[in-house]
């Protein structure tokens, strides 16, 4: 399992401008993290417990690392 950063452009924010700008940029980078947290979960979910222990991992740690805290 890789972990990545990515960047996302305030595309929004350049479009609308002002606060409505902001508020969409907003909302939309609230959907992909909640995407981003979404697959990492998932991916996390299908591995064995064997292969959580191998990254250090258990169970009851996958929505913590899922949504980055």
């Amino acid at each position: 399992m890789a972990a990545f950063d990515s960047n996302r452009p305030a595309v929004a924010g350049t479009l609308f401008g002002g606060r409505l700008g902001n508020f969409v940029g907003a909302v939309i980078a609230a959907i992909a993290a909640w995407n981003d947290a979404r697959v990492t979960r998932n991916a996390l979910s299908r591995l064995t417990d064997r292969e959580l222990e191998d990254i250090g991992l258990t169970r009851g740690e996958i929505d913590r690392v899922a949504t980055g805290h």
